[in-house]
């Protein structure tokens, strides 16, 4: 599917990830909805972006508030809002309106956008999910945040058991893993650390990523992870 002329919603546009993609597809030629709860960042990146953008103040754990965002109609969703695993207490400790809140942000609010942006999709001829999970998401081992962890992990199991909707709706539904990424905060925490290790994922390398989940027809709900000190590659 070709970005260009396509209506691209991109959920926590105000900074890092978020910011960066929606820059990418803009300059790639599509229209972009910037959607976030942080009203002076997310005005920045309109700014940053210009006339081919607008943006949407959107809690995205608000139900009634992520359906306004979807009367755009978008052929192309990014589920990027999220975070959290440096807030404590975190589960077990954490009361649970704390931990629940966590995992209302990182895996029941891309499933209400995505569930919500199928019917537009659809009458639209097609369209494009692309979720962000985390390497936090993986594994066997222990996370400081468990509610992070299983979130993303099951953002991850999510996008792979949706890869149907390329028939029913011709929806493709992909997502993007990274390890740390070389956004500005992601920087200065390397660099407070002793031993910083591999160098972080470059920015570039996850819209290159995005990017090409769109537009390549035949990866329906495959899932890509983005490791600090390896290439790229597919999963499952």
């Amino acid at each position: 599917m070709k970005i260009e002329g396509k209506v691209a919603v991109v959920t926590g546009a105000a900074v890092g990830i978020g910011r960066a993609i929606a820059q990418r597809l803009a300059a790639e030629g599509a229209s972009v909805v910037l959607a976030d709860i942080d009203e002076a960042g997310g005005r920045e990146t309109l700014e940053l972006i210009g006339e081919s953008a607008r943006f949407v103040p959107t809690d995205m754990r608000d139900d009634d508030a992520v359906a306004g965002l979807m009367a755009c109609e978008p052929q192309i969703l990014i589920n990027n809002a999220g975070g959290g695993p440096q807030l404590r207490p975190c589960f077990p400790e954490a009361d649970v309106g704390r931990w629940s809140a966590s995992l209302e942000l990182n895996l029941r609010a891309p499933m209400v956008a995505t569930q919500l942006a199928l019917e537009p999709m659809r009458r639209a001829g097609g369209g494009a999910v692309v979720n962000l999970g985390s390497t936090a998401g993986l594994g066997f081992g222990p996370h400081v945040s468990p509610e992070y962890s299983a979130a993303k992990a099951a953002l991850i199991r999510l996008t792979a058991t949706l890869g149907v909707l390329q028939e029913s709706h011709q929806v493709r539904v992909n997502c993007v893993v990274p390890d740390w990424v070389a956004t500005e905060r992601g920087l200065a925490e390397q660099a407070e650390l002793a031993d910083p290790g591999p160098p972080l994922v470059p920015l570039e390398t996850l819209t290159d990523a995005v990017v090409n989940f769109i537009e390549d027809d035949d990866l329906a709900g495959r899932v890509i992870l983005l490791d600090r000190d390896q290439s790229p590659r597919l999963l499952g």
